[in-house]
This record gives structure tokens, sequence and C-alpha cells, in this order.
């Protein structure tokens, strides 16, 4: 099977993608996303089988579990739990946008993303085609689309050269803006540290947290 594409280029093509990728995803198929950073591979995050899709389609396993991407900042109180505050300070200054905060998850949530340790990585991406899709389907489980072990997708082609076979629908929105990976940022213990470096550097998030009397350490 090889992916069917759709462009962007138009309100009515962009309207189309939107419709497809959604159809394709309620059905629990795989869909590749273009998105702020780099384009993902998404799949329904409340579906384990698509989820576990998802996994082998990368060729990761269940110890690497897919972050969420959400449409609105106030998902995250439904996904997470024990926030603290400077996390919503941050996610005030950074949503939507390329940073990624890993937080406790709601004990209720009936989904399988892998070997989460009971943690949930959630991210609101800054790409509108991305959003008109999550705001059709609700949260998605999605990870960079490529095969572990090489470079992110930055464009459709790069993705489907690599999952074109594994994914239903890919969404084609010329060139990633960003091209770069969110920044993660681990809330779940005393301290909050970054996990890893991506697109937004420690300074600008300290920045936001100094005066509030925080500071996150570098361990990424």
């Amino acid at each position: 099977m090889t992916a069917d594409r759709y462009p962007t280029s138009t309100p009515e093509e962009r309207d189309e993608a939107v419709e497809q990728a959604t159809l394709v995803l309620q059905r629990g198929e795989l869909v590749v996303l273009p998105t702020d950073t780099v384009y993902g591979i998404a799949a329904d995050a409340f579906d384990p089988d698509a989820v576990a899709d998802l996994l082998e389609a990368k060729g990761r396993g269940r110890a690497m579990p897919p972050p969420v991407l959400v449409s609105a900042p106030g998902t995250l109180d439904a996904l997470a739990t024990q926030v603290p505050g400077w996390v919503r300070s941050l996610v005030e200054a950074f949503w939507p946008g390329p940073l990624t905060v890993v937080c406790r998850q709601q004990s209720s949530l009936q989904w399988d993303l892998g070997d989460t340790r009971g943690t949930v990585a959630v991210r609101m991406p800054d790409h509108e085609v991305t959003l008109a899709v999550l705001e059709r389907t609700g949260p998605l489980a999605v990870s960079s689309a490529n095969l572990t072990g090489r470079p992110a997708a930055t464009d459709a082609d790069q993705a489907m050269a690599m999952l074109g076979d594994a994914v239903s629908v890919v969404v084609d929105a010329g060139t990633s803006p960003g091209g770069e990976a969110s920044t993660i940022v681990d809330a779940t213990g005393a301290q909050g540290r970054v996990l890893r470096h991506g697109a937004l550097s420690l300074d600008q998030l300290n920045e936001v947290l100094e005066p509030l009397g925080a500071t996150l350490t570098d361990e990424a």
C-alpha cells in the first residue's frame, strides 16, 4: 500500500486534506501530518492497535512511547494531573509552539501509548492544518515522521520515502517552517528539567520562569 498524498496549497485542497486525514485516523489508520517543527506520523491516541502500528512503522518499541498532540491548552488538564504552576506559565508562553511537557497522566485515561510509567508528553503544535485535524479527532499520538535512527522528515517527500508504505495519507504542506524538533521538559519530579534540546533554548524557557522564582535544570 502506498499512501495517498494531499496538498494544501489552496483552501479547497486544505479542506480535502483535513477531511481525508480525519477519516483515516478515525478508522484506526496512520497519517503523516505537518507541524511547526518537523513532520509527524499520527495515530488515534485512544486506539491501542493504531498506536502499536505507529511504533512498528518507526521500528520503535514500547519503551519509547509517542507524545500526544492537542488542539487547545485546556486539554492538558484532561490528560495530565498534578501539573505544576510553572508548567502552566511555559504553556501560556509557548503554546502553540515547539514545547513538549512531560507530566503525570490522568489515571482514568483508557489508552495504551506504551511503557509510559504513568506519564504523558503533551504538545500543542503551531500549524493550522494539523490543528484543524486535531479539532476533529481529539488527541493524537504523534512521533516524528522517520524510521528510528534516521533524521526526522522536514517535507512530505522525505516522509513518503521512509513511511509511505505504512501510512494511508500524507498531508503535504511544504517544508516544515521550523525544521527542528520540539524541546522536551520533564515536570514529573521535584525539579523541572530539559530532557531534549530543540527549538526552544534553556535560556528562553528560564526567561519565563525566573520571575516566578523557578528555573529548569539542563539534563538533556
